[in-house]
């Protein structure tokens, strides 16, 4: 490991971006089955509520099968996370992808069939479950790969990082960032493209085809898994969960807001398309507002920031905001693809914020624990949003489904705001500096901000 390390730290005078990165040794072993992996947690809800809209014509009811697959996994992906730190990744993913590959194949079958609406939810419940939480995974394999996977970088409650923190790991978390919301712009598209295009079932299978394929062959990458030996000699160090970390509730309550506008926005998009007689439209508007998530990713990646994570988190949830409270008005395909837009660009720098927050709050014992926490309430609020957005389209039409992100991030931001000081680890000031060393000069501007 520390010839990984060295590696992969770059000179003092030069920037910790995106290139040093990639040149991590076995990086690209993990990236590349990982994001065929991670693929189906963008495209599971849109073709689940795809294919049941096609066969009982109600998105009430189709947004309400894809809702417990959401709530499902949200509340099956921590325990997942705390299996993987405990016992190593590739025991938790391999019969993982084969129980949800097997899963959703019932579902589909189940709902060609039209079977009752208490058959598709009972198949529903081991679909969500058993999601790969290969996100995580993959974030937990970085902070391994560039040395901050060591025990003790955090204290339990949440003591800040070690003043040594790896440069690239701000990179790092927007790098997976920018991948995850790649996945929110190919997923959809693929899937209803599949849906409407091929078959109303195609979307689902290849959901699940991609999770067995890229899960098993992730799964074989055993050489950049995170080591087990110091987790397991820690354990009395360890948080009893994650979740007991108050900085990791507050987060968590901000990503329940963030999952909000993608179910509110899949759903409502989708009825929106319908309703201007363009159902392939609906594919576009979505990649449009996961691209705006896309492009922000890779811009705050790229930027040398002299203002804290918390300040980054706290502007960008109110844009987000504000950008949520409009979207209802909107008439015109045009006009909604450029508040769509408008939303991704900031739903990017609020996730990679989030993200490196954790890395700062938790413990490495717990790291994938935490971080399946935070994509376990995306994925409650997106199952939330798409039940309520499914009953408001059926009976209100688009424009009553698009109150829904609002409803979401409007909450979640008060509490942010309200709780701001438990999300401020001890120590950010020299984390922030030690992630960009080309800002030495500007140490009282980082202060200034740090503190703000």
């Amino acid at each position: 490991m520390a010839s990984a390390v060295s590696s992969t730290t770059p000179p003092p005078a030069q920037r910790a971006g995106y290139r040093h990165l990639l040149r991590t040794p076995g990086a690209w072993t993990f990236l590349l089955p990982g994001f065929a992996a991670r693929q189906p947690f963008a495209m599971l809800t849109i073709s689940i509520v795809l294919l049941l809209r096609h066969t009982t014509g109600s998105y009430g009811l189709a947004g309400a099968v894809a809702a417990v697959t959401g709530v499902s996994m949200a509340l099956f992906a921590p325990q997942s996370g705390k299996l993987a730190d405990r016992h190593g990744q590739s025991a938790v993913l391999m019969p993982g992808v084969l129980l949800h590959a097997a899963a959703a194949a019932l579902l589909t079958t189940l709902a060609l069939a039209h079977a009752p609406l208490w058959a598709l939810i009972a198949a529903a419940v081991p679909t969500g479950a058993s999601v790969p939480q290969v996100g995580p995974m993959v974030r937990a394999r970085w902070a391994a790969a560039l040395g901050d996977g060591a025990v003790g970088d955090g204290a339990p409650g949440g003591s800040g990082p070690r003043a040594g923190r790896h440069p690239l790991l701000a990179t790092a978390a927007a790098f997976e960032s920018v991948t995850d919301e790649l996945t929110f712009v190919i997923g959809p598209v693929l899937a209803t493209g599949l849906s409407t295009g091929v078959h109303p079932a195609s979307g689902l299978i290849a959901e699940a085809a991609l999770t067995l394929v890229g899960g098993l062959l992730f799964a074989a990458q055993r050489r950049t898994a995170p080591p087990l030996g110091a987790a397991r000699a820690d354990t009395r160090k360890r948080p009893a969960s994650a979740l007991s970390i108050s900085g990791v509730r507050v987060l968590a309550v901000a990503f329940l807001g963030v999952g909000s506008v993608f179910g509110g926005m899949q759903v409502a998009l989708t009825a929106f398309a319908q309703e201007h007689g363009q159902p392939g439209l609906n594919g576009v508007l979505y990649g449009v507002f996961a691209a705006g998530n896309m492009l922000a990713g890779v811009a705050c990646g790229a930027i040398a920031w002299r203002t804290s994570p918390r300040r980054r988190l706290l502007t960008s949830y109110a844009a987000l905001t504000l950008v949520c409270a409009t979207l209802w008005a909107v008439p015109a395909p045009l006009p909604l693809g450029g508040l769509g837009l408008l939303a991704g660009l900031c739903i990017a720098p609020a996730l990679i914020t989030g993200y490196t927050l954790v890395e700062a709050l938790v413990p490495a014992t717990s790291r994938t624990e935490a971080f399946t926490w935070l994509t376990g309430s995306v994925a409650l609020g997106q199952a939330a949003a798409v039940t309520a957005a499914g009953q408001l389209a059926d009976g209100f039409g688009a424009s009553a489904a698009f109150t829904v992100p609002l409803v979401g991030t409007a909450p979640a931001l008060l509490t942010v705001v309200s709780l701001r000081a438990r999300i401020a680890p001890r120590g950010v000031s020299t984390a922030v500096r030690h992630e960009h060393p080309t800002a030495d000069t500007h140490n009282g501007s980082l202060r200034t901000a740090d503190t703000a």
